[in-house]
């Protein structure tokens, strides 16, 4: 189990990365692009589970490349990554972080920021 905190340290620990408030709601950039975010399920979001019990606990959204990466991230079935009807034809996907591994965690964040990076800074970091 992580949390919210851990999330967050991932996230300040990559270069040039900011941390900020949208929609009042933690979020993290790089150069101004948000790559990670915190996501609480909405009201709307909680009916459309219907009689489905929505995953408890802290929701962390993080950017995937593309639709493709999304569907192959998914269909790894990695324990705590997911997604919602809400989220049908973005490129992000949801991380329960009450069952999600650190590893895993990390690895999504990492993933996020490269998506979202400008090209020279993430060659740079992937070179280290």
């Amino acid at each position: 189990m992580v949390s919210l905190e851990d999330a967050a340290r991932l996230a300040m620990e990559l270069p040039e990365v900011t941390e900020g408030l949208r929609h009042d709601k933690r979020t993290w950039y790089v150069r101004g692009k948000a790559f990670a975010w915190e996501r609480p399920f909405s009201k709307a979001d909680i009916r459309r589970f219907g009689d489905e019990v929505p995953p408890a606990g802290a929701i962390v959204a993080v950017s995937v490349a593309d639709l493709g990466e999304k569907e192959a991230v998914l269909a790894a079935g990695t324990k705590g990554l997911f997604t919602i009807s809400h989220f049908d034809g973005y490129a992000a996907i949801l991380i329960q972080l009450k069952v999600v591994t650190k590893k895993a965690l990390r690895e999504a964040i990492v993933d996020a920021w490269l998506a979202c990076a400008p090209d020279e800074l993430a060659d740079e970091y992937v070179a280290r």
